[in-house]
């Protein structure tokens, strides 16, 4: 491929990742490539069949080709929808259950690797590893609580990998992210002229942290990948702005929390020509988010009290090499939701534990490029709410929620 395109396709997927983001479980993305839909993202630290195992596991750089393009987007559509059972928001009006709070979003990703000899490797990620949105009609129950929270991040990954012998490779790479969050809410239910008041909070931040990975192989079709991804300390600042500002002036605000850290323990087992087996164990720091305070000039105006559990995720996924130019993928996996309990559930994260069933399939037109293809559906166990801010003037939220997710991505690789 002359160097001309390759760089124009370089320039297009650094265009892509800034287009938008979405929520998933929890809000951290497991979506940072699309090949790896169909398997559920079973097997995703030892899976290396593209450049998007940077994000996973920068020591799969080694297994590539000299030089790879992988670039791709999933467009993600959650559904959450609110049944109320006997909220409060005296003395205002009750409201309504806000419709679905999910909508389609978009999670896109490129990457690039390339070889420096036959043992060294370094590549480029771009990526969206957390992303949460929530929306509901102004007129809802939970309006004093929340009617909108927006969360995006924009992750860029230099990497290096080297292979230290036939069978074991290691990985590091440097993460700088990007966040930007917004928060809206009406203000209190205390009078007429609060109940019709916006706030709206708006806030980024930059920041760095690592991840780094190795894999190993005994020999006998089998290899065992292990990856990290550290936490990321985010000092957001921004503004407080209201619609009415005799009941909130504007001003500076901001705010503080610290995004989980993940250890991925996977498994890749060759039974023939035709099939493997992927298997994934993940654990994320979630108590690493407890309390989040909303300051203003210094001082807490308001504490999202989402006391968050750490979590696991398990995947079993296969793979079957259909024909010479056609791999069909299968996933299942259990993904663990980080509330605790009703009372700590927030209107801005109606999340619960969640089944991933997942298919794709992958094309392979000559021996330099790929298309795959996936396609998941996430059932979403009920959730029950139950968060009583009558105190702080925000009313109380007491229902359920009835959740499900649907995922299609396609991602395109090539090497030269």
């Amino acid at each position: 491929m002359p160097e001309k395109q390759f760089f124009r396709i370089i320039t297009v997927a650094f265009s892509v990742i800034a287009a938008g983001s979405a929520g998933a479980s929890g809000f951290q993305l497991m979506e940072q490539n699309a090949s790896g839909l169909g398997n559920a993202y079973a097997g995703s630290a030892v899976v290396a069949e593209n450049a998007s195992t940077i994000f996973f596991n920068p020591a799969g750089m080694t297994k590539l080709q000299k030089r790879e393009l992988s670039a791709g987007l999933n467009i993600v559509k959650p559904s959450f929808e609110f049944e109320n059972l006997s909220s409060s928001n005296a003395p205002a009006t009750l409201g309504s259950n806000g419709g679905d709070a999910g909508d389609y979003a978009f999670i896109p990703n490129g990457y690039i690797s390339w070889e420096i000899n036959k043992d060294l490797s370094v590549g480029f990620g771009l990526s969206a590893p957390f992303g949460l949105k929530t929306e509901y009609s102004d007129d809802w129950i939970g309006r004093f609580q929340a009617t909108l929270f927006d969360i995006k991040t924009y992750n860029f990954n230099p990497s290096v990998a080297y292979q230290l012998n036939d069978k074991l490779s290691v990985g590091v790479g440097l993460n700088w992210m990007y966040m930007d969050a917004r928060y809206e809410r009406y203000a209190a239910v205390v009078n007429p002229v609060t109940q019709a008041t916006k706030i709206t909070l708006d806030a980024t931040d930059d920041s760095f942290g690592w991840n780094v990975g190795v894999i190993f192989s005994t020999g006998t079709n089998t290899e065992i990948g292990l990856s990290y991804r550290s936490q990321i300390d985010q000092d957001l600042t921004g503004n407080i702005s209201s619609t009415n500002q005799a009941v909130l002036p504007n001003g500076p605000a901001s705010a503080s929390l610290t995004l989980p850290d993940t250890y991925i323990l996977s498994l890749k087992q060759k039974l023939n020509t035709q099939w493997e087996i992927l298997g994934d164990v993940s654990y994320t720091g979630w108590s690493s988010i407890g309390n989040v305070d909303i300051k203003r000039a210094g001082v807490t105006v308001q504490t999202l009290a989402a006391d968050f559990q750490d979590t696991w995720r398990f995947a079993l996924g296969a793979t079957q090499q259909y024909s010479p130019s056609w791999k069909i993928k299968y996933g299942l996996a259990y993904d663990n939701t980080p509330v605790k309990n009703p009372s700590s559930r927030l209107v801005s994260l109606p999340d619960n534990d969640r089944i991933w069933l997942s298919l794709g399939a992958q094309w392979k037109p000559d021996n330099y490029s790929a298309l795959d293809f996936g396609l998941a559906y996430l059932i979403v166990k009920d959730s029950t709410i139950d968060n009583n801010q009558s105190l702080q003037g925000r009313g109380r939220v007491t229902g359920t929620y009835d959740g499900s997710v649907m995922i299609l991505g396609a991602q395109y690789s090539m090497s030269f």
